[in-house]
C-alpha cells in the first residue's frame, strides 16, 4: 500500500460518482474516510464498496471534501465549516466564483475553505460507477484566493496528489472562464446539435458514423445537473456563445451563395481555423504530439480486439490511443489505432502480413 500524504481522517460529503471515487482512492492509500450523504442508500452502497465508514460523534477530520450538486454546494460547505472548526473544507463543484461569493456573503470562515474542481467524470453517476483511479492523470484545479494561507490549504494539494491528479492553480474567475470554453459551451453545442435528430428521418440517422457520434456524445448528460452548472456560470458561457454565433453567421452568409466571389475562401478560412484550434489542445500526457491513425477491420467475434492489441505489442509499436467504431450492417468493427507517425507504415505493413485488413 502506498502511504498517503494526508495525516488524519477525511470526511467526504456526497457519496455519488465523484465522492465515492475520492473515497475509494483515499482508502487505497490507507486513509480513514468518513462518508456522509443525504441518501442513506448511497452511503450504504459506498461503505459496501469499501469506500469508507459511517460518521461518529467523535470524528475530527483534517479535511472535508464536499461532493454535492452545485446549487447546494455553498450551503453544505458553510455547514461543514461550522460543524468542524479545525478542518479545511474543499468542494468539487464545476463552478467556483459563485460559491466563494456566497460563502463570503453569509460570513463563513473562508480562511479554512478553498474550492477545487477535478476535470474527470463518467457518463454514468452514483456510487456504483465510482473508480479509485478516476482522477489519475486528470487536471484538478485549486481555486486559490487571498483568504486562505498556503500552509493551511496545502492539505487540499495533498488530496489531489494522493489521487494521482495533476494540480492546477487558478483564481476562481480564471477557472470559470476556462471551463466555460472547454466544458460548458461544448455541452451546449453538443446538445443543440443532437436536438436536430428529433425530427430527422430514420434513413438519415441510419447513416450516422463516428463523426456525428463524437460531436454529440456528451448530449446524453443529465439535464438537471447542467441547468445548475450553466445557471451558475451563465455570463462566461453567454459571452462565448455570442462569439460562436458570429462564427456561425459567417458560415451561413458564405453558404448562401457558395459560388459568390470569396465565399469558398471564407469557408476554407473558418475550417482551417478549426484545424489550428485543435492543434492547440494538449495530447497524450499533456504534450502537443500528433499521431497517425491506422484503421484496422476487426471481426465482431470474442477475442479479436484482444488479439489485435497483443499483436501490436509484439510488433513493438506503442499504442497511443484507440477508438472502436462498428460498421453499420456488417459484423465488423473499425479499430482506429493511433501511433506516432514514424511507426505507422511499419505497423500497417506488419499487420497486413499477419492477416489483418487495413481500411483506407
Amino acid at each position: 500500500m502506498v502511504v498517503s500524504r494526508l495525516t488524519g481522517s477525511v470526511r467526504v460529503v456526497g457519496a455519488g460518482l465523484l465522492g465515492t471515487s475520492v473515497a475509494l482512492g483515499l482508502r487505497a492509500r490507507g486513509v480513514d474516510v468518513i462518508l456522509a450523504d443525504a441518501s442513506p442508500t448511497h452511503v450504504a452502497i459506498a461503505i459496501d464498496l469499501g469506500a469508507g465508514r459511517a460518521p461518529l460523534d467523535s470524528d475530527e477530520p483534517v479535511l472535508v471534501v464536499v461532493c454535492v450538486p452545485p446549487d447546494v454546494t455553498a450551503r453544505v460547505v458553510a455547514a461543514e465549516l461550522a460543524a468542524f472548526p479545525d478542518a479545511v473544507v474543499t468542494d468539487v463543484a464545476s463552478v467556483k466564483s459563485g460559491i466563494l461569493d456566497e460563502l463570503v456573503t453569509v460570513g463563513a470562515d473562508v480562511s479554512r475553505y478553498v474550492g477545487s474542481h477535478p476535470l474527470a467524470g463518467r457518463e454514468r453517476g452514483g456510487p456504483l460507477a465510482a473508480r479509485a483511479d478516476l482522477f489519475v492523470g486528470r487536471p484538478w484545479v485549486v481555486a486559490v484566493h487571498d483568504g486562505i494561507g498556503y500552509q493551511r490549504g496545502s492539505v487540499v494539494d495533498d488530496l489531489i496528489l494522493d489521487l494521482g491528479a495533476t494540480l492546477v492553480e487558478l483564481t476562481a474567475e480564471e477557472h470559470d472562464r476556462g471551463v466555460a470554453l472547454i466544458s460548458h459551451v461544448p455541452q451546449v453545442v453538443s446538445s443543440v446539435m443532437a436536438r436536430r435528430f428529433l425530427d430527422a428521418p430514420n434513413a438519415a440517422l441510419g447513416l450516422a458514423g463516428q463523426g456525428v457520434r463524437d460531436v454529440t456524445r456528451i448530449a446524453g448528460s443529465d439535464p438537471d445537473l447542467w441547468v445548475q452548472i450553466l445557471g451558475a456560470n451563465a455570463a462566461p458561457v453567454r459571452d462565448i456563445l455570442l462569439a460562436y454565433r458570429d462564427d456561425l453567421d459567417r458560415f451561413i452568409d458564405a453558404l448562401a451563395d457558395p459560388t459568390a466571389p470569396g465565399a469558398r475562401k471564407r469557408v476554407a478560412e473558418e475550417l482551417a481555423g478549426g484545424n489550428l484550434g485543435v492543434e492547440r489542445l494538449p495530447g497524450k500526457h499533456g504534450t502537443d504530439k500528433r499521431f497517425t491513425t491506422v484503421i484496422v477491420m476487426v471481426d465482431d467475434r470474442p477475442g479479436q480486439l484482444a488479439r489485435l492489441l497483443a499483436e501490436i505489442g509484439e510488433i513493438g509499436v506503442n499504442l497511443e490511443d484507440l477508438r472502436l467504431e462498428h460498421s453499420p450492417g456488417r459484423q465488423v468493427g473499425l479499430a482506429e489505432v493511433q501511433v506516432l507517425p514514424e511507426a505507422a507504415d511499419r505497423l500497417t505493413t506488419e499487420l497486413a502480413e499477419r492477416g489483418w485488413r487495413i481500411a483506407g
